[in-house]
């Protein structure tokens, strides 16, 4: 089968390696659909593991069943997650099912830029989900960086009535755009580098967009009735983003860092005035199997629309073309390869 071998950002092949063979216990699942992550094109984070075939985001067809698997068929449609919990530990007995030790050891292989995956057997148990007849291929892609927004906002206490601001309107920006305008946010702020993105943000939802060169927190207030943001989504590393956020939260608000640094990267933050005002500063990572079946619910709903955030379709053999495209962050939004 082909594979999309990934070595840089700038260097991405088309390889072809063996169809995996399963186990008793393991399903074998043709890719369909398989977007391309900004998390794929932090080549500091990817480099270390090159070459590799990446990919998290797909949606298939079963093709192939281990005989002591009972609860799929050939033929089932399918979301696969390639993190897993374990359900059993401290950390997942506590809700916090992204801190999970198995969830960052687990994975399908090879990757999801690949013609067909194996799942393994914990994958399985806690990762494979059945797509609704309604929900095509396409929005299967979106269910996985979907739920992360989702348990993003549920660890911030996301509610309604509240004041958004969203800095970064790459895909996870413009996602949180999405989901805070379906959970009623009251105003809608967000800021971007590239007009083109800008111009993406209005029209998924954001009341206003302002350019991250701007003076944001003076924007904010000047359109809020002279408040700041009740909730900053971070979802861009850039540092000059983080101190942003900082001079953007209204009192006894919420910063949610969705995207992080560079590893080494220290923030100096003004702690009395964050002490003062009462500042909540919370991280988040990943989703869990809960939050990926309110993904489901919400897109097969209609109550979050996500294909048209597709900007490209391309054949798996475009992959480099499709890696250029994200890794370049101008004029794409949501980039799909079609194994």
């Amino acid at each position: 089968m082909k594979v999309a071998m990934y070595y840089n950002n700038n260097d991405v092949r088309i390889e072809e390696v063996p169809i995996p063979a399963i186990g008793d216990d393991e399903l074998l699942v043709k890719v369909k659909t398989s977007g391309i992550c900004g998390s794929d094109v932090m080549e500091w984070y990817r480099i270390k593991k090159a070459p590799k075939v990446l990919g998290h985001e797909i949606a298939g067809d079963i093709v192939q069943v281990g005989k002591n698997v009972k609860r799929y068929k050939v033929g089932d449609r399918v979301f696969v997650s390639h993190h897993v919990p374990c359900n059993t530990c401290r950390f997942c007995k506590n809700g916090q099912h992204t801190l999970c030790h198995t969830l960052h050891s687990t994975n399908f292989y090879p990757g999801g830029f690949a013609e067909y995956l194996r799942v393994p057997k914990i994958n399985i148990d806690y990762g494979v989900f059945i797509l609704p007849g309604e929900m095509s291929y396409d929005e299967g892609v979106f269910i996985e960086p979907l739920a992360c927004v989702v348990r993003g906002f549920k660890t911030a206490g996301m509610k309604s009535g509240q004041t958004v601001l969203v800095i970064g309107s790459g895909i996870s920006g413009l996602l949180q755009i999405k989901l805070a305008k379906a959970w009623g946010a009251k105003r809608i702020f967000a800021t971007d580098v590239e007009d083109y993105r800008l111009q993406a943000a209005q029209r998924f939802g954001a009341n206003l967009v302002i350019h991250a060169k701007d003076n944001v927190p003076e924007e904010v207030k000047k359109h809020n009735d002279g408040r700041l943001a009740d909730l900053v989504v971070l979802c861009t590393g850039a540092v000059s983003a983080v101190q942003q956020a900082l001079r953007s939260v209204e009192s006894g608000g919420t910063i949610l860092f969705f995207a992080p640094t560079k590893p080494g990267i220290n923030i100096p933050f003004p702690l009395f005035e964050l002490w003062n005002k009462q500042i909540t500063m919370i991280s988040t990572y990943a989703g869990s199997p809960e939050d990926i079946n309110r993904a489901i619910t919400l897109i097969a709903s209609k109550k979050v629309t996500v294909v048209d955030m597709i900007s490209h379709k391309l054949p798996l053999s475009e992959a480099a073309e499709g890696f250029r495209l994200v890794a370049k962050a101008k004029e794409s939004i949501k980039v799909i390869l079609e194994p």
